[in-house]
């Protein structure tokens, strides 16, 4: 009798044996809570060891793999829930509010997050056979974590305890790594944002030209001259991909970097509402206290009350 291979379901032991060991790894190379980098230059490791506020920052293109605790992503206040049995797919610069909702000292949230590489993934996409047509759709998803992905990104984090051998050994894994993903329930999504020409490759260039730009006046024809596209083409485009208007993606950025201003360098509103590119104070005022539920002032005296000096959006 000739026995056929089963699927896994997620909530089998095999899964978890496999995330707890993702967790041991991740808990040794990140001692302390924050960000840090590792000997795998697209690789970093994210550690909480309580829940914490939520706080603002740049989501860029980067699988998200949750070995232990939860989290939840806002994005154009659209909320995005993730833990230990999900991953999150982020395949465009973003600007987002995170949150640590589940953690202790006991049981850290533990994240493993690897930067992805659109142009190695274009390269892979003929030979990764398309399970279904390559699809618009936002460019920040969550879907259930299956064991091949979570085998691939064990052995990703396994090379840590080996360095000499990543050189030769991490680029095959990453190479898997996109394979599962574009073979998994996102790839086509992922696809759409690596097909060269693409109307979500022109997106990614007017979000560069804003990111490096924010501070100045948006002129949507400029941009769209910038992108490719026409202005209605880009105004469709850009929001079906971000959740955002290119004028309400430029708000957020500007927002988030004058709260990071106020936190992190202690400037007052009026000097960080200049900075970055507002004009008018109570403009400024008026649109921190709609995306924040504060004024500024308010805001950031209560952040500072936390031990928020700085903001992290890490995933």
């Amino acid at each position: 009798m000739v026995l056929q291979p089963q699927s896994i379901d997620p909530r089998t032991p095999t899964l978890e044996a496999r995330r707890r060991a993702l967790a041991s790894i991740l808990a040794r190379f990140a001692g302390s809570d924050g960000v840090h980098g590792t000997a795998i230059p697209a690789l970093s490791i994210y550690r909480s060891s309580a829940p914490n506020a939520p706080s603002c920052g740049m989501y860029t293109p980067a699988l998200t793999v949750i070995a232990q605790g939860a989290k939840r992503v806002m994005l154009a206040g659209v909320a995005y829930a993730y833990d230990q049995a999900h991953y999150l797919l982020t395949s465009v610069d973003l600007p987002v509010s995170s949150q640590v909702v589940q953690a202790s000292a006991a049981s850290p949230c533990l994240s493993f997050i690897l930067a992805l590489d659109l142009g190695r993934v274009g390269e892979l996409m003929s030979e990764a056979p398309p399970r279904q047509p390559a699809t618009g759709g936002r460019a920040l998803s969550v879907s259930p974590l299956s064991v091949p992905l979570l085998d691939a990104v064990l052995r990703m984090a396994q090379l840590l305890d080996s360095p000499g051998d990543v050189p030769v050994l991490a680029p095959l894994v990453e190479r898997e790594i996109l394979y599962r993903l574009l073979t998994g329930e996102q790839g086509a999504r992922l696809r759409h944002m690596a097909a060269s020409g693409s109307q979500a490759q022109q997106v990614a260039k007017a979000v560069s030209w804003i990111r490096k730009n924010y501070m100045r006046p948006l002129r949507i024809e400029r941009l769209a001259e910038t992108a490719g596209m026409s202005p209605s083409s880009l105004h469709h485009h850009f929001k079906s991909i971000t959740t955002m208007s290119p004028l309400q993606y430029q708000k957020q950025l500007r927002l988030h970097e004058a709260r990071r201003l106020m936190l992190a360098e202690r400037l007052d509103a009026g000097t960080a509402a200049h900075r970055v590119g507002y004009e008018s104070p109570s403009q400024f005022s008026r649109e921190y206290n709609r995306l924040y539920g504060a004024p500024p002032v308010r805001d950031v005296a209560k952040l500072r009350g936390m031990g928020l000096e700085t903001e992290n959006a890490a995933g």
